[in-house]
Formats: C-alpha cells, sequence, structure tokens
C-alpha cells in the first residue's frame, strides 16, 4: 500500500523551566508506587493499563523497563512478571477479540523501527510474545494504539527522528500480524502520543514544538494540526508523555508531561482550552521529576480510586532505581477545579 508523507516544519524558541514558576501549579501527592525497575539510570520509561472489569482492585500495570524488556504490576506495586524484550521504549494495550494485546515501541535496532506485540494472561499477568514487525526505517520511540467501536486495531509508531507511522493488526488464518497503512511527519523529535478510540483522534508530541492533532483513521488527511505550543509557562520542553483522561461520548481532558519543570498541564479535549497544570509533590512515596510517560483512567479501580487512576514514570527515584507513581485522579480533578 502507498504511503503518504508530509513534512510539518515549525520552529519554535526554547523554553526555560524558570518561566513556568509565574504559572500557577496545584500539587498533588502519590498514593502508591511500583517496585522500582531491574536497570539503572534512565530506564522506567511508560506505563498502561490493563482495567480488570469484574474487579478492578485487581487490575494490572504493564510497563516498559527500556534497558530489559517488560514489567508487569499489581496496583499495589508488586511486580507480577518480567518479560526480556531488551530496548522497547513506549507501551499501551487494548482488549481485542477477547485477548488483551500489548504493543511496545521495539528499538533494539536504531535504524530498523518494529512494533513488538504480546498477549497479556490477565489471570497469571504473564506476557507472551506474538511477534515484531516493520515499522520503517529509523528509530522506534513512541507507541500508541487505537481501536474505535466496531473497528480494526491499530497502532502507532513514533519514530524519533518525527516520523509516525499507522500499522494496521489483523489476523489472518488465526495469526496476527501487522501492516503498515499510512505515514505521517513531524519536522523534529517526537515521542509521547495518545489515540481517542471515542473521536478518531491522535495527539502526539513534538518534543520542543508541542502537541499535534491528527485523525486517527488511515483514510483522514496526514497534514496534523499544533494545538498545544511550548511556551516555557503551561508547557516546557521536552514534551514527552501524552494521556487522555475520558469524560462522557467525546468530552474530558489531555494531560502532557511538562518534563522540563518536572509538572503536567491539562487541556479540556473540546475546545484544547488550558485548564490548568499540577505537580506530583514528595510525600509518603515521594515526588516525581522529569516525567517520560504517564497513563490516565477515569473508570473505578476500587475503594479509593474510584475516580479514577494517572501513573507517571518518575526519573529520580533515589536511591532506588526508577519507577512509576500512583495518583488519584480524583486528587488531581479537585486540585484543579475540573468540571
Amino acid at each position: 500500500m502507498l504511503l503518504a508523507t508530509l513534512m510539518l516544519l515549525q520552529t519554535v524558541p526554547a523554553a526555560t523551566a524558570q518561566d513556568a514558576q509565574a504559572v500557577p501549579t496545584a500539587e498533588v501527592k502519590a498514593i502508591g508506587e511500583t517496585q522500582a525497575v531491574a536497570s539503572l539510570e534512565d530506564a522506567a520509561d511508560d506505563p498502561a493499563i490493563w482495567r480488570n472489569p469484574r474487579d478492578p482492585a485487581r487490575s494490572l500495570i504493564v510497563a516498559t523497563d527500556k534497558k530489559a524488556g517488560l514489567n508487569v504490576y499489581a496496583l499495589s506495586g508488586k511486580l507480577r512478571s518480567t518479560l526480556p524484550a531488551g530496548r522497547v521504549n513506549n507501551v499501551d494495550l487494548r482488549v481485542w477479540g477477547g485477548q488483551v494485546i500489548v504493543a511496545a515501541s521495539d528499538r533494539n535496532d536504531k535504524a530498523a523501527a518494529k512494533l513488538a506485540l504480546y498477549t497479556l494472561d490477565t489471570r497469571t499477568a504473564a506476557l507472551a510474545e506474538i511477534g515484531r514487525f516493520d515499522a520503517g526505517a529509523g528509530e522506534a520511540y513512541g507507541l500508541c494504539m487505537y481501536a474505535p467501536r466496531g473497528g480494526r486495531l491499530h497502532a502507532f509508531v513514533v519514530h524519533k527522528g518525527g516520523t509516525i507511522v499507522q500499522m494496521e493488526i489483523l489476523r489472518e488464518g488465526g495469526a496476527i500480524k501487522a501492516d503498515r497503512v499510512r505515514t505521517m511527519r513531524l519536522a523534529t523529535q517526537s515521542e509521547g502520543c495518545v489515540a481517542d478510540d471515542r473521536t478518531g483522534t491522535l495527539f502526539v508530541g513534538e518534543e520542543d514544538v508541542g502537541v499535534w492533532r491528527f485523525g486517527a483513521n488511515p483514510r483522514d488527511p496526514i497534514a496534523g494540526e499544533k494545538v498545544i505550543a511550548v511556551d516555557g509557562k503551561r508547557l516546557v520542553d521536552d514534551v514527552e508523555g501524552v494521556a487522555i483522561a475520558a469524560e462522557g461520548a467525546r468530552g474530558g481532558w489531555l494531560v502532557v508531561s511538562s518534563q522540563g519543570d518536572s509538572a503536567y498541564g491539562v487541556w479540556r479535549l473540546r475546545d484544547m482550552a488550558y485548564a490548568g497544570r499540577f505537580r506530583i509533590a514528595a510525600g509518603k512515596f515521594g515526588a516525581t521529576s522529569e516525567t517520560d510517560g504517564i497513563e490516565v483512567s477515569t473508570a473505578s479501580f476500587g475503594p479509593g480510586l474510584q475516580g479514577g487512576l494517572m501513573l507517571a514514570q518518575d526519573g529520580d527515584n533515589a536511591p532506588a532505581a526508577q519507577n512509576f507513581k500512583l495518583v488519584r485522579w480524583a486528587d488531581v480533578r479537585k486540585a484543579l477545579g475540573l468540571k
């Protein structure tokens, strides 16, 4: 299939963390954390959540140790399983055909991006590899999945250089495969992304520039629209993790990691109006700093988490290695007055 491409050129002056000090920034505290990853230095990167529909308190977190592979945690933070997979950077998951399909951006070969697919056994918390599929020339960095109601399953692999490759995941003769169906381009280093299954919208973070919005369907235009700019106040580069806190049929908020000042910006999805920003401050489980990947679910996860859950990578969990912090989404809503 022909791959369409478009180069989107944008130049934005570099912003500094000092500029962000003038913008009001609320504080919340973590209510839990995962065990630290096995690898030292910059290793933990991106989390995803599988919600157990029968017993939400027994849900699972799948997260990357980008030097070693994938880890699966209980909501208590206890490590349930590990799958050696080498250099996998970002992760996402969807329930598809009765299975939980986990996808990761595979950067074991920096010149040849791959989409790595796995199944998650939700009873044992074990991951099993399906295969690794060609995602074009370049280094795989970001990853997010897209599964519209009644539609097909897709994954977006964001290359470090700004190329965004959309891949369709298919079943053929009992086997699962993935084919490239569309290519978009941003001008500079990009990573974080999230797709809204409800509205068919894809958001991608260009690290020094801002957040871009695309249509998520293969036949949508390949041109994106910049909807949030790095300004050194509300959003301080690098733009890292991007997540959706969904409300109703189309509403909710886009949450973006403002890595340059260890904060998180929030924008209203309906009109991309700025809604506020917050930090995860020091408490029983420590603060977060220089966050890479994030994830948000507004569903209930049982007692104490009825209002939803946010996960955030912690770039400095000293004296231990990096890990992921758990935050009540209800605490964020209250701190920012989100209605």
